[in-house]
C-alpha cells in the first residue's frame, strides 16, 4: 500500500489551470484516471479518482493491480458489484476480525467510505466529487462512527447497571 508521488497531486505540479494536456503522463496503473490514459488530460479530478481508488484499496485490502482484476473487472467494478450483494465480500478480513463488538458501527463506516470511493472514481471527470465534497463526506462519516461507538458503549454501560 505505497502511494507514489506521481499518483497524487500531479495536476498541481504541472499547471495552475484546472486541466491541461500532456503528451506523457506518469502514473501508476490502477490508480490512473481514465482520462490520463485515453486523452493525456491531467486535472485535479484525476487526483480525486486516484484518491477514490486508494480509499477502496484501504477498506478491501486489494490493490487495483491484483491478479483477480482482469479484463473488464477492476477494483472499482468489483466493489460496486459486491456491495449490492454483501459487504462482507469486500471488507478486509483483518478489519472484520479487529472490530469485535462495534461491528455494525464499523460496517456502516466502511460501507460509507466505499461509497465515497465509488463517487470519487466515477469514469466521467465531471461527475466525480471534488476534494472539498470528499472531505466533507469523510468528516461526516467520522462523526457518525464516533457517535455510534459512543452511543453503543453508553448503552452497554447502562445495561450493566440496570438503567435500561
Amino acid at each position: 500500500m505505497v502511494a507514489h508521488l506521481s499518483d497524487f497531486g500531479i495536476a498541481k505540479l504541472l499547471s495552475e489551470e484546472d486541466s491541461m494536456i500532456q503528451t506523457m503522463t506518469m502514473a501508476t496503473i490502477g490508480y490512473m484516471a481514465p482520462e490520463y490514459g485515453i486523452e493525456g488530460i491531467v486535472s485535479t479530478k484525476g487526483d480525486v479518482y486516484s484518491f477514490g481508488i486508494l480509499m477502496m484499496e484501504t477498506i478491501t485490502r486489494k490493490k487495483p493491480t491484483n491478479e483477480m482484476f482482469e479484463g473488464e473487472t477492476s477494483l472499482r467494478s468489483w466493489v460496486e458489484e459486491s456491495l449490492s450483494s454483501s459487504l462482507n465480500q469486500v471488507l478486509d478480513t483483518n478489519l472484520q476480525s479487529s472490530i469485535g463488538r462495534k461491528r455494525s458501527a464499523t460496517d456502516n463506516c466502511a460501507l460509507s467510505i466505499l461509497l465515497v470511493g465509488l463517487e470519487c472514481s466515477v469514469e466521467a471527470p465531471d461527475e466525480r466529487l471534488d476534494m472539498k465534497e470528499t472531505v466533507t463526506k469523510l468528516k461526516k462519516i467520522k462523526v457518525r462512527l464516533l457517535k455510534d461507538i459512543w452511543t453503543g458503549s453508553l448503552k452497554r454501560q447502562l445495561l450493566k447497571i440496570n438503567f435500561i
